[in-house]
């Protein structure tokens, strides 16, 4: 498609404004850009998301999230896996307008309010599903997005002008499953589709020091196991992470349940062969939690 041709193609989508144009089949948006050559190889995300109140305070993790953005490729789409949607088989939300799920409890009516009105993309669903062969993929429409998915991902894009779909983690399968399973989605980061694995390294809730909740300290147990991890990722050990139930007593605290530990084998597992690795916001809160983030590619 000629420039000229191009430019004229999308006047009247940027007329009727951002949600038009975030709403576009993200077939036809990746037929138009390709031969501009404005699809990239997207990077990959996991973020360590914290307390749901990370949504609305100004602190030093927001900032990350969003410099993070500032320094990647805009996407043309979004997946996140969030540990907040367990369920049994694998979905992802597969409607127009996904709605802003608000799944927790006593907190403030200010975070109750927030609402982040991100299309959905029911062709990345369906693309989605088709990539993986692994176990047959749900498509759901009753989810919408978690405080995993938008509590962060309303600091990285603001507008909510980029279409968002969640994939659901299957609580009955294994670590090395869930490994495996990205594994086959691999393709999409071709076609602009950034992947964000959101989670915490360490978290145990059972453990959180509630007076010292906005101080950045831990305890040996999760720093050991925090290190260790980071040990593991800049050094493409991902089997070794695979495996966190053989890793000793550290990792066992650091992760009681998997939920927000998975993420991380979903994001890790999407590396491919030399790219390079960063961490940010790398800090320990309130004892038992860190908020470690990676950035691959």
């Amino acid at each position: 498609m000629a420039r000229i041709t191009f430019i004229k193609t999308l006047v009247p989508l940027v007329a009727a404004g951002p949600l038009t144009l975030a709403a576009m089949k993200l077939q036809e948006l990746n037929k138009m850009t390709a031969p501009l050559g404005r699809i990239k190889k997207m990077p990959v995300l996991f973020l360590g998301h914290g307390s749901p109140m990370n949504a609305i305070e100004e602190n030093e993790f927001v900032t990350g999230f969003r410099n993070v953005a500032k320094d990647i490729p805009k996407p043309n789409a979004i997946l996140c896996v969030s540990a907040h949607w367990e369920t049994k088989g694998t979905f992802v939300t597969a409607m127009e307008n996904p709605p802003t799920i608000h799944d927790f409890g006593g907190f403030p009516k200010e975070l109750f309010a927030v609402q982040y009105p991100a299309p959905g993309s029911p062709d990345l669903a369906r693309e989605t599903k088709s990539l993986i062969t692994k176990t047959e993929v749900g498509l759901d429409d009753k989810w919408g997005l978690d405080h995993g998915a938008w509590s962060v991902i309303k600091h990285l894009y603001p507008q909510a002008d980029i279409p968002v779909i969640q994939m659901s983690i299957d609580y009955r399968q294994t670590p090395q499953f869930h490994y495996e399973l990205a594994k086959e989605i691999k393709s999409l980061r071709e076609k602009g589709v950034l992947v964000i694995g959101s989670g915490n390294m360490v978290h145990n809730l059972s453990m959180v020091e509630w007076r010292r909740l906005n101080e950045n300290f831990g305890f040996d147990w999760a720093m050991e196991a925090n290190e260790k991890m980071k040990s593991y990722i800049l050094n493409g050990n991902h089997q070794e992470l695979v495996n966190f139930r053989s890793q000793g007593k550290a990792f066992d605290l650091a992760i009681p349940t998997p939920e927000h530990y998975l993420p991380l084998l979903y994001s890790l597992a999407l590396k491919e062969g030399s790219e390079q690795v960063q961490l940010f916001n790398d800090k320990p809160v309130a004892g038992s939690l860190t908020m470690t983030s990676v950035r691959i590619g």
